[in-house]
């Protein structure tokens, strides 16, 4: 069993990806099972420098090979808003809530539909070499929260080829055709 720290604070991220690697010869270990979350500040203008940042501080903690993500929404009518700072978009310290209603406001000045595109960038780091991919899917913003399941802009965003939202979908059914999955099922099959 080859062991990889993924590299993150959020639970939510933590049970999809502990999920894409079940039945493989990885053992995902989380930031919780090593007793020490970090706070590490994603300075970075891009998915994949944030995501890279991220890999090598957990990297140089534990030295265990580390996965990492950064991900985020883009919505069409807003430049690719709200990229990048998805997880703070309406301020440092929001909620997952503060940011669905700043991104709702913003899009009622626009005409329907409001298209958008979730976007991950999963990365390995092993102290010598990194490996980047990405995954993507698209839909569109709904102005109502629907569903319980999921975290972030889930209650908002209805996937492509569907009718309801991902707060509205299994994490099983999420995993099937998520930004996060696509990348980290990427990953998996680059580290074999």
């Amino acid at each position: 069993m080859r062991q990889l720290i993924f590299a993150t604070g959020n639970k939510g991220k933590l049970t999809e990806v502990k999920e894409i690697f079940a039945n493989t010869d990885f053992e995902i270990l989380s930031l919780y099972d090593l007793g020490n979350v970090p706070e590490i500040e994603e300075t970075e203008d891009t998915f994949e420098g944030n995501a890279l940042l991220k890999a090598k501080a957990i990297y140089e903690l534990y030295k265990i090979p580390t996965i990492a993500d950064d991900s985020g929404l883009a919505v069409e009518q807003l430049n690719g808003a709200p990229g990048v700072i998805s997880a703070r978009y309406a301020g440092e310290n929001c909620t997952y809530r503060d940011n669905n209603v700043k991104l709702i406001n913003e899009l009622k000045a626009f005409p329907e539909p409001h298209r958008a595109k979730f976007v991950s960038c999963a990365v390995y780091y092993d102290g010598k070499i990194h490996t980047t991919v990405f995954g993507e899917f698209t839909g569109r913003i709904i102005d109502q929260f629907r569903g319980t399941n999921g975290f972030g802009y889930d209650p908002i965003f209805i996937p492509d080829g569907f009718d309801k939202t991902l707060a509205e979908m299994t994490l099983d059914e999420k995993n099937q055709i998520s930004h996060r999955a696509r990348a980290f099922n990427k990953l998996k099959n680059e580290l074999g």
